[in-house]
């Protein structure tokens, strides 16, 4: 699958995503019966195996949404997987260091980029196409399979500028809500000092020419981080969609 992101933004043109925690391939379905452009299977607030992931990635695949999985450490594993598995990109959480940073690179692009260990898996279909080319394939993986730190901290915040230009680096994705907290401004996301955080995030994207993507858990403020120039979001998630909806539906038994 191409990168859509960086698609989008060559047409000048928003892209949408948001989370999914069911553990459902049916919820990544469902879905993608709206036209997202991406899906986020979240690994890091659930418990996700192998097996899980890989059949959410091929949902997501077979339904036409990107990829992306969210991984809850940054050991070579859990970076491997999900790559192997044929994720169109990964986002890491509470990212702090430029070395935490240099060392995902290393998990996730091959030489001479990184050194991701090779072997033909679900990500290139087992090598199995008559032109299939080893060196090509890994070109090809670096270049469109996309690694988004996540700017979520105060130490990251501190050195963002500097993690955003490494090349290897696609993206950057701003968790607000962990950033406010980090900042010292629990959930206060109006608050000047996490407003100035963010704007810097971004700014440090557009330097870079990186992508940048944001988390919303609502369409009014999705639509504020966008236009402030943000290249994607990733609004809401749907266990609590689902919860939402009941809750309305309720309500409207009950009116």
């Amino acid at each position: 699958m191409d990168d859509i992101l960086s698609t989008k933004r060559q047409q000048g043109l928003p892209a949408y995503g948001t989370f999914t925690q069911l553990k459902s391939t049916a919820a990544i379905e469902n879905i993608a019966c709206v036209p997202f452009d991406f899906v986020i299977i979240d690994s890091e607030h659930q418990e996700i195996g192998t097996d899980l992931m890989t059949s959410a990635v091929a949902a997501a695949e077979g339904a036409g949404l990107a990829p992306f999985v969210r991984i809850g450490e940054i050991s070579r594993r859990s970076v491997l997987h999900p790559l192997d598995a044929g994720a169109a990109g990964l986002i890491i959480p509470a990212v702090k260091t430029v070395d935490e940073v240099q060392t995902l690179i290393r998990y996730a692009k091959f030489a001479p980029l990184g050194d991701r260990g090779y072997l033909p898996t679900r990500d290139c279909r087992w090598g199995t196409a008559a032109d299939f080319s080893p060196t090509a394939y890994m070109a090809e993986a670096n270049r469109k399979t996309l690694l988004f730190p996540q700017c979520e901290t105060a130490e990251c915040l501190a050195q963002i500028e500097t993690i955003a230009a490494l090349e290897g680096v696609d993206g950057i994705f701003v968790g607000p809500m962990d950033l406010s907290i980090s900042l010292g401004c629990p959930l206060q996301l109006d608050a000047p000092v996490v407003r100035q955080a963010i704007a810097r995030i971004l700014a440090a994207c557009k330097v870079s020419g990186k992508l940048s993507m944001i988390f919303a858990g609502d369409a009014q403020t999705a639509r504020s981080f966008l236009d402030m120039g943000f290249d994607s979001v990733a609004a809401g998630a749907d266990i609590f969609l689902l919860i939402q909806a009941y809750q309305q539906l309720y309500q409207q038994l009950n009116a």
